[in-house]
């Protein structure tokens, strides 16, 4: 089930060793199968399997829990657009209705369905589109963000055009307005939350709003706790907190709803080896496992100090998890 959707059944008290394992990558940047080259979005089924958008190598890799080396299960062929290739991919779900990966393939402005099993049958589902963040909620709508119309759609099965439900009144600083966004999570309500590049803040709109509203940062880039500097990844759990991945801060933060600041659960301290520009976020089956993606490329996993299952009604069918 494709990760950023639904809300995340997350500890109150939970904390979260500082010091992360590599799971993924860690041997220096290349194109080698133990190796990753600018990683960014990922996603993470409930076996703790990680799929990886490794966009420099124009491939997406998988890695099982344990493994060192991954599998490249789409792309690798180079940059290009024909159905084989992928060029510059930004992010990756997995669509378990079809079996299929879905997967923003951003240089060539186009969303491709790339099956699990067959490699070879793949499918352009979107085309003219900046696609950055994806996603999926419980109905399989798609959701869309196109950082050069700053601007989310929406895809109901069998559109093609798609309906904008948050943005996409222009490049600004507006409640109505994106700068550069990055990565969403949509929740069971759904609501989109949207992390806002270039505004350094996350927002969220609810379903059918006209504007949004800041429930991140907002209030210039810094590292201030009422700051963010280029949030990239986006979580959202059940009682509304947003964890976002902070990228210009070294750190993630926890942003508690209705808080008019954050609190840092992750880095932030100084650019250690293991706390390195965190871009996409995801939280792993079962353990509350943060997943941050790294310029040292590398998937740094972090476990947290509170046991916490899945709150199985919370679990609607297109969730964060497999």
């Amino acid at each position: 089930l494709p990760s950023r959707g639904n809300f995340v059944d997350i500890h109150l008290n939970a904390r979260w060793q500082q010091n992360g394992l590599t799971i993924a990558g860690g041997n220096g940047r290349g194109n080698g199968l133990n190796q990753l080259c600018d990683p960014l979005g990922l996603y993470v089924d409930k076996g703790q399997t990680v799929y990886i958008a490794d966009s420099s190598n124009h491939r997406i890799v998988e890695w099982k829990s344990g493994a060192t080396i991954g599998q490249i299960v789409a792309g690798g062929n180079g940059p290009g657009s024909a159905a084989y290739q992928l060029s510059g991919p930004r992010d990756v779900i997995v669509d378990k209705n079809t079996d299929s990966f879905i997967i923003s393939d951003y240089s060539n402005k186009r969303v491709v369905r790339w099956p699990l099993q067959n490699g070879t049958n793949t499918e352009t589902i979107i085309s003219n589109i900046h696609c950055v963040g994806l996603t999926m909620d419980e109905n399989g709508s798609l959701y869309i963000v196109d950082n050069e119309n700053d601007e989310v759609k929406r895809y109901r099965g069998g559109e093609s055009q798609g309906t904008v439900v948050a943005g996409g009144n222009g490049n600004g600083n507006r409640f109505d307005q994106f700068s550069d966004p990055q990565y969403i999570f949509v929740d069971r309500d759904h609501s989109v939350y949207v992390s806002d590049l270039g505004n350094h803040r996350v927002m969220k709109w609810l379903e059918g709003a006209k504007e949004g509203v800041v429930v991140a940062g907002g209030h210039g880039k810094g590292n201030g706790l009422m700051q963010l500097s280029f949030p990239r990844g986006v979580v959202v759990d059940q009682l509304g907190t947003v964890y976002v991945a902070d990228a210009g801060n070294d750190r993630i933060i926890r942003w508690p709803k209705g808080a008019t600041q954050g609190c840092v659960v992750i880095g932030g301290k100084a650019k250690e080896d293991n706390q390195t520009n965190s871009m996409d976020l995801s939280v792993c089956h079962s353990i509350n496992t943060a997943l941050s993606t790294s310029l040292i490329w590398r998937i740094v996993e972090y476990k947290s100090s509170v046991w916490s299952q899945i709150n199985e009604k919370y679990n609607l069918g297109k969730n964060l998890f497999d």
